[in-house]
């Protein structure tokens, strides 16, 4: 039998240095290609749809190809936020060796957060796209935090483009680095008690999931958006445990530290021992299982298993994508996940339009949004501009991209086919 409390003490004896922060600050600026084999690599009809289907979303605009054939679109569109679990590996020029040999392993046993992502949308993904990314680290800062004393945040900047280089989207990811030894001393949620539903309880969370449907093919044009006007409430939970599986099997893999099983978990075991812990059988497991295993969420200082805090950012995205219609788009969103969304808890998912305008022939409209607990705590705000259709300016037109961006994402295609060339070549 594994002594818990070794166990613990051996997985968080890795400790933010200094050392480790001048090692990241020569990575700013630099951008490089994503070699990565994301958990999908081509945007398929079904990949689309059991995204969707991932975190609760049944529009038919994302999940059936004929509805979707005929609407503005011509074809089944991806829901934003695919992006998250969606990249082919793209060859590119690799970090100079010496750079790379001085940044290796950062961070090293360190717990990792997605804190905030800012998301700009600039064309729709069709089965049959294949997305690559690259990118790179625009800023890092040390500071205190509440939860885990000292704290390291770094935005990193992704760009995806399709397999015709045209850019569809532009995130920035802000990451907070934390100490695990520190956050579990901090013990700042270890009072938090489970929730308990009643059957009164169920069936006020299920009148809610009753009225909820998209808005379909009917536009809604911008002309009849009032500023003041709140969005249907949505509602999210009560988070289980199969709630986060199906979020995986949905596609979200969370590479390069994806749950794997039997020889792949052994490979992986060998990359970065660091990311694995043995559990109370001495069995050596993904510290990424503080999402579903209870016990080892309390050795980090929290009261039960959370979730991702990418899902929450597709439960924003949901709310926007039912309200705005199919014909509309989702131009922009930030969100930030300021608490957890612990196993048991309720997420009530509301918004309200804050403003509208005209950008040339463009009709935006601006949201404020969020996710509120059942304790009535703020976990997850947000604000979003949507595109709408107009009576007299016509329908939304999705707006070009950086031309920086565009221009990269050129010459990243361009060098990608030359490896893949080269490649070819030495095999012949």
């Amino acid at each position: 039998m594994v002594d818990v409390k070794e166990e613990f003490e051996r997985a968080t004896a890795y400790a933010i240095t200094d050392e480790d922060v001048e090692r990241a600050k020569l990575l700013l600026g630099i951008e490089t290609a994503d070699a990565r084999a994301e958990h999908l690599t081509e945007a398929t009809e079904d990949a689309l749809r059991n995204f969707a289907h991932g975190y609760g979303d049944d529009n038919p605009l994302f999940c059936d190809p004929e509805y979707a054939a005929g609407t503005r679109w011509g074809a089944q569109i991806a829901p934003p936020l695919i992006l998250t679990s969606l990249n082919a590996p793209l060859l590119g020029d690799p970090l100079d060796p010496e750079l790379k040999k001085r940044t290796k392993s950062l961070f090293k046993g360190i717990h990792a957060f997605v804190s905030a992502g800012d998301w700009d949308w600039y064309r729709p993904i069709h089965p049959g796209d294949r997305i690559y990314t690259f990118g790179g680290q625009e800023s890092i800062e040390v500071k205190r935090s509440e939860f885990a004393g000292r704290s390291v945040l770094r935005t990193l900047r992704r760009v995806h483009f399709n397999q015709r280089a045209e850019v569809v989207a532009i995130v920035r990811i802000l990451m907070i680095y934390a100490e695990r030894k520190t956050a579990k001393e901090k013990g700042k949620y270890s009072a938090i008690e489970p929730t308990r539903y009643t059957d009164e309880d169920l069936a006020a969370i299920d009148e809610i999931y009753a009225q909820e449907r998209p808005r379909g093919p009917e536009p809604r044009y911008w002309e009849d958006v009032e500023v003041g006007e709140p969005l249907p409430k949505m509602v999210k939970g009560p988070l289980t445990v199969t709630d986060l599986i199906c979020f995986h099997a949905g596609g979200y893999g969370f590479t390069p530290y994806a749950p794997s099983a039997a020889r792949l978990a052994y490979k992986t075991r060998q990359r970065i021992p660091a990311f694995y812990v043995r559990n109370e059988q001495g069995v050596p497991d993904t510290a990424q299982r503080v999402h579903w295993d209870a016990d080892w969420a309390k050795a980090i200082g929290n009261p039960m298993p959370y979730d991702y805090g990418a899902l929450r950012e597709t439960y924003l995205a949901h709310l926007l994508t039912d309200w705005i219609g199919d014909d509309g788009w989702l131009l922009r969103q930030h969100d930030e996940v300021r608490r957890f969304n612990y196993v048991g808890d309720t997420q009530f998912v509301t918004g309200e339009v804050t403003g509208k305008r005209l950008e040339g022939s463009s009709c935006l409209v601006e949201i404020e949004m969020r996710a509120t607990n059942q304790r009535g705590e703020v976990t997850a705000p947000g604000n979003a501009t949507v595109m709408l259709p107009s009576r007299e300016h016509g329908p939304v037109v999705p707006p070009e991209p950086p031309l920086e961006a565009q221009r990269t994402a050129v010459r990243m295609l361009e060098r990608h086919g030359e490896l893949v060339r080269e490649a070819r070549a030495r095999r012949d």
